[in-house]
């Protein structure tokens, strides 16, 4: 996924009833944003930031999708445990980490392992890409964000 393309054929499972496709987000900008793990202190902070911008960007009509590769089941127990306000969705599968690109080889301490790269994707009102944020700090990360979006106007 690079800037100037159109999201399409998404699938993003909020839950066992509840699939965001392209058709649901079209006429909306879209923040898709995909971390590691829940419940773990980069992720949580992240996942509070954006619920506390939650009413500011739903006022530029921005909807805010995270995704990670835990169930909808873990994405329940975190958004409950932490009162997340906004939508999770689960890619258990990988194929949504796969499209955008964010699954990749890291290492720790010496170890390689794959994992999801900490990343942020903004798209406009017809779907395509108009800015990407890649390994991102989580410290600062949705002002940043936030202060993108409110300068497109």
């Amino acid at each position: 996924m690079e800037i100037g393309h159109k999201l399409k054929g998404i699938k993003l499972i909020i839950n066992d009833t509840s699939v965001l496709t392209e058709k649901d987000l079209l006429g909306k900008k879209v923040i898709i944003y995909f971390y590691p793990k829940d419940d773990t202190p980069g992720c949580t902070t992240e996942a509070i930031d954006f619920t506390s911008f939650k009413n500011e960007f739903d006022k530029l009509g921005v909807i805010v999708v995270g995704v990670s590769k835990d169930s909808v089941e873990k994405h329940s127990k975190f958004i409950q445990k932490h009162n997340l306000e906004i939508k999770l969705a689960s890619d258990e599968d990988g194929s949504v980490c796969k499209t955008f690109k964010v699954w990749v080889e890291k290492s720790m301490y010496g170890k390689k392992y794959m994992g999801i790269e900490r990343s942020t994707f903004l798209f406009d009102e017809n779907l395509i890409l108009i800015h990407l944020w890649k390994k991102v700090k989580v410290k600062n990360h949705v002002q940043e964000v936030f202060d993108y979006i409110s300068n497109l106007s």
